[in-house]
This record gives C-alpha cells, structure tokens and sequence, in this order.
C-alpha cells in the first residue's frame, strides 16, 4: 500500500500500491505522474518552492515557499492524490498528521 503522510509543509510518499506486479502497477505509475509532474512544475515556475528526495520506496517533499502558485500546485496534487486513494482503497491510504498551511 501506498501511504502519504501530510503535516506541516511536508510531505511523504511511501511504499508501493500492490496493485500489479512491479512496472505493470497503473496505481504506482499514476502516483509517480502526479507527484513527478507536480514538482516539477512548481520548480519550473519557482526554484526555490520546494525540496524533494526520493530514497527506495520513499519520496519527500519539503515546501520551502507558501506563495499562492505553489499552493495551488500542492494542493491540486493532493485533490489527484485524494481521488486515487477513493478509487484503489486497498492501494493507497493518505494520512494527515497536520494541516499542510499552518
């Protein structure tokens, strides 16, 4: 299962769907498209948003920045990232340990 975690500007993706076997896994891919390209676009437009790391089955993302444009860019990620995990319950489970915006 997938499990992002959510507190104070942080934000953790960890594991992986169990959907399909490894490369075949339309949760994990769709996961990774829409945490790969919302970083990426917020580095686009501002390089100094954000901080991301990715170990093993895990990716880290660290807001640096609370302008608009980057939290209307976290935000639409985490609305894709929500209505992935209403589909595939089994396979992805979002935990909010804090508000995101304190």
């Amino acid at each position: 299962m997938i499990r992002i975690y959510i507190k104070n500007k942080k934000i953790e993706v960890i594991g992986h769907a169990d959907y399909a076997d490894y490369g075949k896994d339309i949760v994990c891919a769709s996961t990774s498209a829409i945490v790969t390209t919302s970083v990426n676009l917020a580095l686009r437009l501002n390089n100094k948003s954000l901080e991301y790391k990715e170990n093993n089955n895990k990716f880290t993302i660290n807001i640096l920045n609370s302008d608009d444009v980057t939290k209307e860019i976290i935000n639409n990620m985490l609305s894709l990232l929500e209505d992935l995990a209403k589909t595939y319950k089994k396979n992805v489970k979002i935990i909010k340990e804090e508000e995101l915006w304190n």
